[in-house]
């Protein structure tokens, strides 16, 4: 599966990067396929190995934040491996080009 989140410090102001490197960090510990992009953070693998590092992210925030917002989207589609590439490969074919990243 893929999840896209972002977790937000709400009473940090408004530049936020030094807790998204805290969380990145994790993220990047945690050993899967991963992709930060500047509106959150992409993450492959499976199901209960991206929840609990989804969870892990959100509590270590709540070690800087009084307050957290945690959204998160996710792709789950049976059988498939590789998909954070794999996806963006198949519109590259249908365009018969590559896309910017």
């Amino acid at each position: 599966m893929i999840a896209e989140f972002n977790i937000i410090p709400l009473d940090k102001g408004e530049s936020l990067s030094e807790y998204v490197a805290k969380v990145i960090d994790l993220v990047d510990q945690s050993g899967l396929d991963y992709c930060l992009t500047p509106m959150g953070t992409i993450v492959e693998g499976d199901w209960d190995e991206v929840m609990a590092l989804i969870e892990d992210c959100h509590h270590h925030m709540r070690k800087y934040s009084q307050r957290v917002s945690t959204s998160i989207k996710i792709d789950d589609r049976e059988g498939a491996k590789k998909r954070m590439d794999g996806k963006i490969k198949s519109v590259e074919k249908r365009l018969g080009r590559r896309v910017k990243k």
